[in-house]
């Protein structure tokens, strides 16, 4: 499905049936959860009153997910942000949680960057499907919010930041010893 700048519109009509106004026809949550994975942005919308019932489908989303066994959010997660609703700390738990999967989003691009200066597997057949579940992963999770963040401008970094650490080459060494023992065997 070709991205657009506009999100996929559907709407939700009174006997609870979704509705795709591009496709014209009805789908599921698993629709949805597809159309969102291959990087689609998406809005529900209920048809008669025009509220937006995006929040409250994703949230059904990942509770069907998470009860199927997919679990992704560990429980003491669960529980913080259960009682994040009664605490004042619900104020900054959006904020935090946003930042936290962008972090991880970054960190997790660096790192294949680095695999793909540093190891041939990168070539391996199906290596660029999981890199782009992955990013469809992190970008449902954060609900769009890695291109949408409003916080303060992350600073510049130094050219000492970008040089290859020590930790870096060691695992380059590492990985290159790993290397040499699979081509023997």
């Amino acid at each position: 499905m070709a991205k657009t700048a506009e999100p996929l519109l559907i709407k939700r009509y009174a006997s609870r049936r979704l509705y795709n106004t591009e496709t014209s026809d009805y789908v599921t949550l698993e629709d949805i959860a597809g159309f969102i994975r291959e990087g689609r942005e998406v809005k529900i919308v209920d048809l008669k009153s025009g509220d937006d019932l995006t929040r409250q489908y994703l949230l059904q989303i990942i509770a069907e997910h998470e009860s199927r066994g997919e679990n992704v959010l560990p429980l003491a997660v669960l529980t913080d942000l259960v009682r994040s609703y009664q605490t004042q700390a619900r104020s900054v738990v959006p904020d935090f949680l946003a930042m936290s999967f962008e972090m991880l989003k970054d960190g997790q691009s660096k790192m294949v960057e680095n695999m793909a200066a540093i190891n041939p597997m990168v070539n391996m057949p199906g290596f660029d499907t999981m890199r782009a579940q992955q990013e469809a992963f992190f970008k449902a999770m954060t609900g769009g919010l890695g291109n949408q963040w409003s916080g303060p401008a992350p600073e510049e970094e130094d050219e000492a930041d970008t040089a290859p650490s020590e930790e870096l080459d060691e695992i380059k060494k590492q990985l290159a010893e790993l290397q040499s023992k699979l081509s023997k065997m």
